[in-house]
């Protein structure tokens, strides 16, 4: 890498774990520039998912008031983002590096309109809330066990809007603030991030170089993201991320 590549994959690492504290899609902004450096596609996101981890439990650091109170929470729904994590990472490598480069500009389109629908998704759970008046499960019952599963076997392939699922799919059927239920959605990411690298580092390629400047940016933006990322309107993060995963869709269908 140049000098000038070497920092905006830096600055791709702070933007990545600041997003990804307050929302999720961090990956939409790290993943093209990693693309822009020269790497292969299954190279990127390895290197990716190693250099987050930091940024996950700086996020997850962050939050540590919310988590009061989840224990037990945490650790049902952890044990599902670990075997789902595990699951997408053993993917990743099974599936031909074509049929990565044909699936992943579905997966970011599928993560961008998710981007886009969140707010419709936010008002739908509250007015589901109101209307029942009744608390859900604790944990959420089988349903959500499985939902994250299968969201953790994305996220452990391609982690792109993997926290959008996650609150989207708590926020239906758990009975919290959304603040708390994001302080989980930090702890599943890092779960399935650090699942993946630990089965990547013995198997796969990755750019070491890559991997530490995300790792050093993710950690800044995982507290940058829980002490102001609340004040940040969320219209023009929604904008950002939309606009960056436009690019990676068009970088990986021009390669």
């Amino acid at each position: 890498m140049t000098i000038w590549e070497m920092l905006a994959v830096l600055a791709a690492g702070v933007g990545a774990g600041t997003i990804n504290t307050i929302v999720g899609s961090g990956t939409l902004i790290t993943f093209p520039v990693l693309l822009a450096t020269g790497l292969p596609p299954v190279t990127a996101t390895v290197s990716n998912a190693l250099g987050l981890i930091p940024g996950s439990i700086s996020g997850a650091i962050g939050y540590r008031a919310e988590l009061t109170g989840q224990r037990r929470r945490v650790l049902r729904l952890s044990a599902a983002a670990a075997i789902g994590g595990l699951s997408g990472a053993i993917l990743l490598l099974l599936l031909p590096a074509t049929a990565f480069e044909t699936i992943v500009p579905v997966l970011v389109g599928l993560a961008l309109v998710l981007v886009v629908l969140q707010p419709r998704i936010s008002r739908a759970v509250q007015r589901r809330r109101d209307r029942e008046g009744t608390p859900g499960k604790p944990d959420g019952g089988p349903l959500l066990f499985a939902g994250l599963l299968l969201a953790s076997v994305y996220g452990g392939y391609f982690t792109a809007a993997q926290g959008i699922i996650y609150l989207s799919l708590m926020g239906m059927l758990l009975q919290d603030t959304l603040q708390r239920l994001n302080a989980v959605k930090n702890i599943l990411a890092a779960v399935v991030n650090s699942i993946a690298a630990l089965f990547f580092l013995f198997v796969a390629h990755f750019d070491w170089t890559a991997v530490l400047l995300i790792a050093v940016g993710s950690a800044i933006g995982g507290q940058l993201g829980a002490r102001v990322g609340r004040r940040l309107p969320p219209t023009a993060l929604r904008v950002l991320i939309v606009a960056v995963g436009t690019v990676a869709i068009v970088q990986l269908l021009l390669r």
